[in-house]
């Protein structure tokens, strides 16, 4: 694990994977070295426009890759649905799920389904995206894996089974626009990512099935993340803090990619582990530190029945 980087990444030919939020930062990133080292890559961005573009750049960087971009929206669960129809329809297993994309700090909002957007985009989307996914994931087995990016700003927001809103609507809601932190919001989307692997894992074993859920985190990497509350208010102080810390603090995008890189394919992997910087907000992939509470049974079965009410996504293939 030591000097790890993109280099290091085992022979993926034969294997396919999909990205969320492909078109740019570390989705991007991960997209290219995957396709780099042999993987057929599906790019699953919002934008048709972005992620067309971002499929002729990788394929500019990367003769010969097998890349293609298809639309997904985790805002709107009827994308969602319809993007795993799709892969469906043109592929018969998945090797690689890395649920990538995501939303950070915005003012509040809803989803098409009328879910707080943050927590709808960052876990909800990604929980029926997963679901819908799992019969594909599963015929690939052994060696299927799936990559849920979660944060280091979990730590700002916590879901534990002594929260009065954890099951619907309250979850969903973030307290209402009058109630809302968007820092909160933010760290209770990204526990909820982590609570998900921990379930999922533990699901995973019970069935004894070869599929493997892990996590991971970018530290503090040059991203454009930020820009989206930008693009809804103008420049805020958050925003401009953020662009002041990517100019001197941050380290570059493919090294911010290099932890979700080596949860999804560096041997040995075990389940529910939670990768990312050596130092915490830099450095080589390794494990990393997590909240006591992203490794809670009861709040990862109350968080896992909330989901699958929201979204209509039951996993019947993983009972509890």
């Amino acid at each position: 694990m030591p000097g790890w980087n993109a280099t290091h990444i085992p022979d993926q030919s034969g294997r396919s994977a999909v990205v969320t939020g492909a078109n740019s930062g570390i989705g991007y990133v991960t997209a290219r070295e995957l396709a780099r080292r042999g993987a057929s890559v599906v790019l699953a961005c919002r934008s048709a426009a972005r992620g067309r573009a971002a499929v002729i750049r990788l394929r500019a960087e990367v003769p010969g890759a097998r890349a293609e971009f298809m639309p997904l929206d985790l805002a709107d669960l009827a994308s969602v649905r319809e993007f795993a129809a799709g892969y469906g329809q043109r592929h018969t297993s998945l090797d690689l799920l890395i649920n990538n994309a995501g939303v950070m700090a915005l003012p509040y909002g809803r989803t098409a389904d009328g879910f707080e957007t943050q927590f709808g985009v960052n876990h909800l989307g990604h929980f029926a995206l997963t679901g819908l996914l799992l019969p594909r994931l599963r015929a690939a087995a052994p060696g299927a894996r799936i990559v849920n990016v979660s944060s280091g700003f979990h730590v700002l927001g916590r879901i534990g089974p002594a929260d009065a809103d954890l099951v619907a609507p309250g979850l969903a809601d973030a307290g209402g626009a009058h109630d809302y932190r968007r820092w909160t919001a933010y760290g209770r989307s990204k526990t909820a990512n982590l609570l998900f692997t921990h379930e999922l894992s533990r699901r995973f074993t019970a069935a004894a099935s070869p599929v493997t859920a892990v996590a991971a985190h970018p530290g503090y990497a040059t991203s454009n993340l930020h820009s989206g509350a930008s693009k809804l208010e103008g420049p805020t102080f958050d925003s401009r803090v953020a662009a002041l810390g990517n100019a001197v603090l941050a380290q570059p995008t493919a090294s911010g990619a290099l932890p979700t890189l080596y949860a999804a394919t560096a041997p040995g992997i075990r389940p529910d582990a939670f990768i990312g910087p050596r130092f915490g907000w830099r450095g080589a992939p390794a494990r990393s530190w997590r909240a006591r509470w992203t490794l809670d049974d009861s709040a990862g079965e109350l968080l896992w029945a909330a989901s699958e009410k929201l979204t209509g996504v039951s996993y019947a293939a993983l009972p509890r």
